[in-house]
């Protein structure tokens, strides 16, 4: 049989449908020393063509050669895996994951502090927690990277971070422990809780801080360093170019001011994320050649996200803006999304499939700043591997395992162990 990914009227029904079997994948290890053979009847690199019959030969965490099983021989000793469709492990280009727990108590909820409206030195990093069952029930989905860190419900959140679905400690886990600062000039970050009640208000407050932090740069670049000011130095990183800034805005007006602010700073590196309205302004933000973490199509539509579209994340990509796909960020129950659901929306709307599937794969990836260690099958990348049973954007398929650098780090029944 072949796993081509295919257009089907039944793809947005698919979380539904796997939800009940791949959440109940658990962690587990290989026993063949971080050596571990992926037979798979269809391999989608993101790197190039689809390899049919294929071969994944990972080693010491890093893939170390992949083609057709013609071609490659699995060495005595190694353990092997089969399924039928194998896919670079899934990166979420943006998720709260880790910090906004699965209890949805306060005890668990870390995403968001609302006592002031700026804080660019809270650091995710400190309250990334690896143990919370969310993490686990999102790689049993096949996500092996996550961008994840502070919710868009203040002017300037905090930061935010890139890190595996698995380890044994967060310092094992993180790949970059400072990746973002977090902003927002939605609703979420107007009015309540220290923060600006307006427009006007947020754009002059986000203006001015900037501006703070271009001034502390200028200091620290002087012959006497300033007293150390965790603040400042997260405002300077952002406006030297060192992190970027994520933005959440969805109607055209607030996406139009970001982009408005970020031209102030000459270094300053600005990434749209939601974005309901991007269509209006696609010649602006092509002109800035800014990128857009498109917003969950599981997000509920209303007030100004109310032009959220199924097929925003094709229009865009039809324009030549730099694209991703995430799960954002959950106020309420469930508190993590699917991924792989956002992937194969976009596909059913329109999109190549293949362009779908790298919209969660290298290209977010990219936009993360890990594109050199994930997101494509290819010789020297990390081994992080999604197996399926069957097209992974067919709502009947499932997620049968889930390869973390040559670890099995979730498995199902499903799979065909030797």
């Amino acid at each position: 049989m072949n796993h081509v990914i295919t257009n089907r009227r039944g793809l947005g029904a698919m979380a539904l449908a796997v939800a009940t079997l791949a959440a109940t994948a658990g962690a587990t290890s290989n026993e063949g020393g971080g050596r571990i053979a992926i037979k798979a009847g269809l391999i989608h690199t993101a790197a190039g063509e689809p390899i049919r019959d294929g071969v994944i030969l990972i080693d010491e965490g890093r893939i170390t050669a992949i083609g057709p099983a013609a071609l490659l021989t699995v060495p005595d000793g190694w353990t092997v895996r089969e399924a039928a469709v194998a896919t670079p492990g899934l990166v979420d280009a943006h998720t709260c994951v880790g910090l906004a727990g699965f209890l949805n108590t306060d005890r668990v909820n870390d995403e968001l502090d609302r006592s002031e409206s700026v804080q660019p030195e809270l650091r995710a990093l400190d309250a990334y927690n690896l143990d919370d069952p969310l993490i686990e029930w999102v790689r049993s989905f096949g996500v092996t990277t996550v961008h994840t860190g502070h919710a868009p419900g203040a002017l300037v959140s905090g930061q935010s971070m890139v890190a595996k679905t698995t380890g044994s400690s967060v310092e094992e886990a993180v790949m970059v422990p400072a990746a973002m600062v977090t902003a927002s000039l939605s609703d979420a970050g107007r009015g309540g809780a220290g923060n600006p009640g307006t427009r006007s208000k947020s754009a002059a407050v986000l203006r001015a801080k900037l501006y703070e932090g271009l001034e502390y740069s200028k200091k620290l670049a002087g012959e006497e360093a300033p007293p150390r000011n965790l603040r400042s130095e997260a405002l300077a990183q952002v406006v030297t170019g060192e992190l970027p800034l994520l933005v959440t805005a969805h109607t055209s007006q607030d996406i139009v001011t970001a982009l408005r602010i970020a031209a102030e700073f000459p270094h300053l590196r600005l990434v749209l994320d939601g974005a309901a309205e991007a269509p209006r302004v696609i010649d602006e933000i092509l002109a800035a050649g800014v990128p857009v973490i498109v917003h969950p199509t599981m997000q509920r539509s209303g007030g100004e996200a109310e032009e959220l579209s199924m097929g925003t994340a094709r229009r865009l990509v039809e324009a030549g803006v730099t694209v991703a796909l995430q799960t954002g960020y959950e106020g309420y129950v469930p508190r993590a999304r699917v991924l792989l659901f956002e992937a194969a929306v976009a596909a059913r709307y329109g999109l190549d499939r293949e362009r779908a599937l790298a919209l969660v794969t290298i290209e977010a990836a990219k936009l993360c700043g890990v594109g050199d260690r994930v997101g494509s099958l290819e010789v020297g990348k990390d081994g992080d591997v999604a197996l399926f049973d069957g097209d992974p954007f067919e709502y009947t398929s499932h997620c049968v395992g889930t390869v973390i650098e040559g670890r099995v780090a979730s498995e199902h029944e499903l799979w065909t162990v030797r």
